[in-house]
């Protein structure tokens, strides 16, 4: 799978728990805790391969350096609210709304790096590069699932 396809897939399965996230309730709690950690979980592992493989690749044309450091800090702000929301009890009256501006945030990065990021990639990596970078994630995921106790696949 080459690197843009693997993370269009992560980028899917996010969006469908996300999305079910949204639906929860502050009755739900059950629910909502184990949605959260998946995606806490998901988003984890799926920040270490941008980070550590696809982003430094990416960033080293010029053309493409100030997405990524835009991709980043984007991260930083995702990880704040995660935090933010570990911290507080899923039936607390603002968990439902951080979380609401968590999504937006996510979905926004998504659209970014499925946008302009992929056509840099596109411009800058050959098929072979791709399919490199692919392989390589694919392996970082499955090493960093195992490490963070994170299941494959769901």
């Amino acid at each position: 799978m080459d690197a843009l396809t693997l993370l269009k897939s992560d980028h899917d399965k996010v969006k469908k728990l996300l999305t079910e996230l949204e639906s929860t309730t502050e009755r739900g709690v059950k629910r909502r805790e184990e949605l959260f950690a998946t995606i806490k979980g998901e988003l984890t592992v799926h920040e270490i391969i941008e980070e550590e493989i696809f982003y430094p690749e990416l960033k080293s044309h010029p053309k493409a350096k100030d997405i990524v450091l835009e991709a980043v800090e984007e991260h930083d702000v995702v990880n704040t609210l995660m935090g933010q929301l570990e911290d507080l009890p899923v039936d607390d009256e603002t968990w439902g709304p951080k979380a609401k501006v968590m999504k937006e945030n996510i979905e926004h990065h998504i659209e970014e790096e499925e946008g302009e990021m992929f056509s840099k990639a596109r411009q800058v990596f050959d098929k072979a590069e791709l399919d490199d970078l692919g392989e390589r994630m694919e392996r970082r995921k499955a090493s960093a699932q195992t490490e963070l106790g994170v299941p494959a696949g769901r």
